[in-house]
């Protein structure tokens, strides 16, 4: 295949609350990009769920897919490759579009490629940036991960800083004293939640006791 010719690829996406698919070509051109949101259903319960996510992905996958070759004009069958999110996220979700990229894969018997959700990040500056090319500095900012990554080369990383935490100054081991005093008071407050709570099922268990002896005496 020479270097010049369109090689697209159907991307899949279900690692949390949207399902997504798009029709990238060259990885570099987006022809179409189709986000189910639910972003109003988990609203209701101040959060996503992740047992709610996973049956709308059921729900939508399907539509999203077949709108999405539709935006792009084009079929299955000229599709070269299908991507797929297969981690970090929820593993119900992801499940959702792991196992609809395998199966359509299958089907049309079509390579399979599966992404990393984090290096999909670092990836999507080359569509944002279509001249942007290894190597570069990346921080990547994205629920529960913080990275600072050295970009080598394409497909090549070297992980510079990384926290769980969303706050992007970890990432350089730059921590603000008030930060730590935050965090302590969070881990006092719950150890105290934990002993209350086993104090709590220790008197449970202790007038439990109490109420069976008064039933036996009596």
């Amino acid at each position: 295949m020479s270097s010049k010719e369109e090689v697209k690829i159907l991307a899949i996406e279900s690692s949390c609350d949207e399902t997504a698919a798009a029709v990238v070509v060259n990885g570099r051109e987006v022809r179409s990009n189709v986000i189910s949101s639910q972003i109003a259903l988990h609203t209701l319960y101040g959060g996503v769920v992740p047992e709610i996510a996973s049956r709308k992905h059921i729900e939508k996958i399907n539509q999203v897919i077949t709108q999405a070759l539709e935006d792009a004009d084009t079929t299955l069958e000229e599709i070269d490759a299908i991507g797929v999110t297969y981690g970090p996220g929820l593993v119900g979700a992801l499940l959702v579009g792991v196992a609809e990229a395998k199966a359509i894969a299958y089907a049309a018997k079509k390579p399979l490629v599966g992404v990393h959700h984090i290096e999909g990040h670092i990836c999507a500056n080359y569509i944002e940036n279509k001249e942007l090319e290894p190597p570069f500095l990346c921080l990547v900012a994205s629920g529960g991960h913080t990275h600072l990554v050295k970009v080598a080369d394409y497909g090549k990383y070297e992980i510079i800083g990384r926290t769980r935490d969303d706050a992007a100054g970890e990432a350089f081991d730059k921590v603000e004293p008030s930060d730590l005093a935050i965090r302590a008071d969070r881990r006092l407050k719950k150890k105290q939640k934990k002993a209350m709570i086993k104090q709590s099922y220790f008197q449970r268990q202790k007038w439990q006791k109490i109420r069976m002896i008064s039933v036996s005496a009596a």
